[in-house]
């Protein structure tokens, strides 16, 4: 299989990046898109030139780290799938793939196709977690919690924090992420402790590293975890049930 690739290289995030050509004669079509970076790789280390720098770590579509743009799109042309899980078999002999890193402004390049994607992390360090008394674990049963609320709670929970939905959406929202986050530890009864004050920190952190929302679902067609888009009404939600409580709770 014969692809040409476009693949983004910029050595850091104060000097300006190009595109860089290369010809893939051998390319094969149960390949994912890091394996073919990775033959890419192999070839220009062999012949003493710099590979591609790129972020991956399970490459089992669970930890978010692979995030890339491939013509594009985030993550490749299946919907809600990761890079690691986009096989070439979705392109033709002879196509084009421009490769590059998520574009947002809230990402700065790091290097060539790795993105600083901290920005998430301080959503998460605003209120992505709840504060419990240390000691011996509670037995399984002390706290209720009916079946049908325990799933949708772990539907949301499921975001792997690619960061994908940032870079589709054309304003750079962060809103199914951190909609995500707070639907999932509003359901939890531990969570619900610290429920009003989480929703004022991690909105006003939102507002201030990201974009509004676009209104037109862009995150949720990529979302390798399928977050569902309802996850995105909870960011208005949570803060205006914050606002009328005027409590932390």
């Amino acid at each position: 299989m014969k692809l040409h690739l476009e693949i983004w290289r910029q050595a850091g995030p104060t000097t300006e990046g190009k595109y860089e050509s290369i010809d893939v004669d051998d390319a094969v079509e149960q390949m994912s898109i890091l394996e073919l970076l990775d033959h890419v790789n192999e070839g220009l280390i062999e012949s003493g030139k710099e590979p591609f720098a790129f972020a991956s770590d399970c490459r089992e579509g669970i930890c978010g780290t692979c995030g890339i743009n491939v013509n594009g799109r985030p993550h490749g042309p299946d919907k809600n799938k990761p890079a690691c899980q986009q096989r070439l078999f979705n392109f033709k002999d002879g196509d084009t793939l421009q490769l590059e890193p998520l574009r947002s402004a809230a990402y700065p390049v790091i290097k060539d196709m790795i993105v600083d994607r901290s920005a998430l992390d301080r959503v998460m360090q605003q209120g992505g977690y709840v504060s419990v008394n240390a000691g011996t674990a509670p037995d399984a049963d002390t706290l209720h919690m009916n079946h049908q609320t325990a799933e949708l709670a772990l539907d949301h929970a499921a975001c792997i924090g690619c960061g994908a939905c940032v870079a589709a959406c054309p304003n750079g929202a962060a809103h199914l992420f951190t909609g995500a986050k707070l639907v999932h530890l509003s359901l939890m009864p531990l969570g619900k402790e610290e429920r009003g004050k989480r929703a004022r920190k991690m909105v006003d952190e939102v507002e201030t590293n990201f974009g509004p929302c676009s209104l037109f679902g862009e995150c949720a067609d990529v979302c390798p975890a399928g977050i569902p888009l309802t996850a995105v009404a909870a960011i208005n939600k949570e803060r205006a049930r914050a606002a009328f409580r005027g409590k932390d709770n």
